[in-house]
């Protein structure tokens, strides 16, 4: 099945360095392998691989170049920065990586004006919509995860297996190499609290509490698991709302797996998910600066997702698995944000519908493989 991002990183490739990155296996290699017949291969955790790096020996004539985790190489930027000012983007040039790439781009370095920087996020609704039909696309994101191997197995034996793996290779090896932790103990400790919280504000301070660690600690730890794709952040939108609280995000994880097996929490994790994928695909392919946040205020009225694009507040989107009841709380948000679309989804609805008030409620395989995002 064609990715999402293949046609648009084709064509960047054409212009400037190609920075692609995402989730360790969700299909980075596949892919950059897919975009032309004739291509070199060069993963910088290989060592033959890694002399031909270091040497820049590879074939020029060919189409085009994929240099696989070289954010390991010391002064990768640098290096990356002078094969591009000496032979261009002949062969096009195209670098992966499973930690945030991304990143880099919000520093001043050497690479800067010489590349495109794209995140590829594990299979949704649109990329698999034609190949399944909505429920089974739900019920697998949602016992096995998106990742392309697990969720075409079909087998949850094989995607318990299959998670322990990835997790594990991640929090040894990509840990370690990112950054020099030592207690992988207390952050697989961190990670099961994180799977029970999925959806509710969490504390730095209480967590601290619970791991007898520092909250400055728990912090850092968050922040490398961000980097290496295994969690995301939502932080809440307090502008113009009165009463909206300032701090206390929510963390999902990339692999819905994860998530504690009850439905309504594996369902809003999966919706997140896909509303992130969307919203960071608008911000590479299309240069737009948009949000994924959360509303609630300090007497516990919650919209579940607030989409701002480029500072506008653009649609409310409320998850429930079942209950197709419009939740209360859009009524209070709607006189702060009255231009925004309301939406809720519903994992468990027979059919679509919309109240005299304005508030759409929505199958959630449906609107989720189109996206109803307003432009």
């Amino acid at each position: 099945m064609d990715r999402q991002l293949r046609e648009i990183v084709k064509r960047d490739l054409e212009k400037k360095i190609v920075l692609l990155s995402g989730p360790r296996q969700v299909g980075k290699t596949t892919l950059s392998k897919s975009l032309f017949s004739e291509f070199s291969y060069l993963n910088y955790d290989y060592i033959e691989h890694r002399s031909q790096i270091l040497e820049k020996n590879w074939d020029r004539k060919t189409d085009l170049l994929v240099l696989d985790e070289l954010h390991k190489l010391k002064n990768w930027k640098q290096w990356l920065k002078g094969v591009y000012d000496v032979e261009g983007i002949r062969p096009r040039l195209l670098v992966t990586g499973s930690a945030k790439l991304n990143t880099y781009r919000k520093v001043g370095d050497s690479l800067a004006g010489r590349f495109f920087s794209y995140r590829l996020h594990p299979l949704d609704f649109k990329e698999l919509q034609g190949h399944f039909s909505p429920d089974v696309i739900q019920e697998r994101l949602m016992s096995l995860g998106g990742f392309p191997e697990p969720f075409l197995s079909g087998e949850i034996d094989f995607a318990r297996k299959w998670r322990r793996s990835h997790l594990d290779i991640i929090l040894r090896q990509d840990l370690l190499d990112l950054n020099s932790i030592r207690d992988i103990q207390g952050i697989e400790t961190l990670l099961g609290l994180l799977q029970t919280m999925v959806g509710s504000p969490i504390s730095y301070d209480s967590l601290a509490r619970d791991l007898g660690r520092d909250a400055t600690t728990i912090k850092r730890w968050l922040n490398l698991l961000e980097e290496l794709f295994v969690i995301f952040r939502v932080s809440p939108h307090s502008r113009n709302i009165a009463r909206a609280i300032l701090k206390s995000p929510k963390y999902y994880f990339f692999d819905t797996g994860h998530v504690k097996d009850e439905p309504g929490a594996r369902f809003e994790n999966m919706v997140a998910l896909c509303l992130l994928k969307e919203c960071q695909f608008l911000e590479d392919a299309k240069g737009l600066r948009v949000v994924l946040s959360y509303l609630r205020n300090k007497e516990g009225k919650e919209i579940d997702f607030l989409v701002s694009i480029e500072g506008k507040p653009k649609v409310m989107i409320e998850a429930k698995w079942s209950d197709q009841l419009p939740s209360s709380a859009f009524h209070y948000f709607r006189k702060y944000l009255q231009d925004c679309q309301m939406v809720q989804l519903v994992g468990k609805l027979n059919q679509d519908f919309m109240t005299p008030q304005g508030i759409e409620i929505r199958q959630a395989g449906k609107w989720l493989s189109g996206f109803g995002y307003p432009s």
